[in-house]
């Protein structure tokens, strides 16, 4: 396949991908913060649901990095020319692929090979 995409639709795509994840972990890492522990304020039952309110926050803020650092490395690959090429075989990922996920590392196929082993 030769690898003729639209750099720069991508490269717009990832950056506002990047601006919204931004925007959303500064709201995240309020509801991941501390809990209030005073029990005379608090009910118990209500320190618990907010210990699995930050549990959840805290999960969320994680997956919100790691798509985050996706990005990024999208967008180094676009920068080095790299874009678009599996990182396991060198072949080209099909457009179709990137425009779902265009943070995508691989091909369909070393990426269905992943999810076998």
């Amino acid at each position: 396949m030769s690898n003729e995409i639209d750099l720069e639709y991508f490269r717009n795509l990832l950056e506002k991908k990047r601006k919204d994840l931004l925007v959303r972990q500064d709201g995240q890492l309020e509801a991941a913060g501390t809990i209030e522990l005073d029990q005379a304020r608090v009910g118990r039952l209500s320190r618990m649901d907010a210990m699995q309110q930050q549990a959840m926050a805290r999960a969320t803020n994680h997956r919100s990095a790691l798509e985050l650092q996706r990005i990024e490395a999208a967008l180094v690959r676009i920068r080095t020319g790299d874009y678009g090429y599996c990182l396991k075989c060198g072949e080209g990922i099909a457009e179709k692929r990137l425009r779902v996920d265009p943070g995508a590392l691989t091909c369909i196929t070393c990426a269905g090979l992943a999810e076998r082993n």
